[in-house]
């Protein structure tokens, strides 16, 4: 059923809206002077809200953590200089402006022409990893289309065996659906409420870290997992790495 709703009549008296995305990244798309497009019925768009520091119910305070406060806030949204809360929700509305929702960004991403969905391989990667903690979400990769999809990993120490592991991978997921890189680190980080926070697990993508983080990408030629070393991410950045 119906989740929201926005006037059709009275637009500029409702302090929401539908606003057009792009379909792979969920970026805000914007017209000739730089303000976001409203969404016409039955065309899916992120729902934003708009922030006003004078009205308590629509006041933003934001995080702790400031990056993760900065990606849920964009300007001139409604009107040059305003600023708005990015719900992170795709909706669809109706000719009556009845709002129903149809995805959560974050929660799939596109890769091979196919939808992915990062809950659905969280819960396969974490069942093949004694159900560890693991984050799945989406990366940009130069000169590729869509996003090819990273795992990250909490893992303490020990030998993973990565071969067994892509064993796994291959028989419980599709191949479009096989993470192309994976990040196994100390742990995962989460908020208060133990949901895994993957902004700044996506803005370092597969860029290499430090001694207590390891990075691979899927090497489908050679069949493995390969580290991901500073030569290698050169490579890939310069598209000179087949994924």
């Amino acid at each position: 059923g119906a989740c929201g709703f926005s006037s059709r009549i009275l637009p500029n008296f409702y302090p929401i809206r539908l606003v057009r995305v792009k379909e792979d990244d969920k970026e805000l798309l914007r017209d000739c002077q730089g303000l976001c497009i409203p969404c016409q019925p039955g065309e899916p768009g992120m729902l934003v809200g708009r922030i006003s520091d004078c009205d308590p119910l629509r006041r933003f305070d934001g995080y702790t953590d400031q990056d993760s406060t900065s990606q849920k806030i964009a300007h001139n949204v409604f009107q040059l200089g305003d600023s708005a809360y990015v719900s992170g929700d795709v909706l669809v509305m109706d000719e009556y402006g009845y709002m129903y929702f149809r995805d959560r960004s974050g929660d799939t991403f596109r890769w091979r022409g196919e939808n992915v969905s990062t809950t659905e391989v969280e819960g396969i990667l974490s069942g093949l990893l004694g159900h560890t903690d693991v984050a799945v979400y989406g990366v940009s990769v130069p000169g590729v289309e869509g996003k090819a999809g990273m795992a990250a990993v909490a893992h303490t120490g020990g030998c993973l065996d990565l071969d067994a592991f892509l064993m796994g991978v291959q028989k419980s997921l599709p191949s479009y659906a096989w993470p192309v890189f994976l990040r196994l680190m100390p742990s995962v980080d989460t908020t208060g409420t133990f949901k895994i926070q993957k902004t700044r697990l996506q803005k370092e993508a597969y860029k290499p870290q430090d001694s207590n983080q390891r990075i691979y990408y899927l090497n489908s030629h050679a069949g493995c997992y390969q580290a991901v070393t500073e030569d290698l991410f050169k490579d890939i950045m310069e598209s000179k790495v087949s994924l």
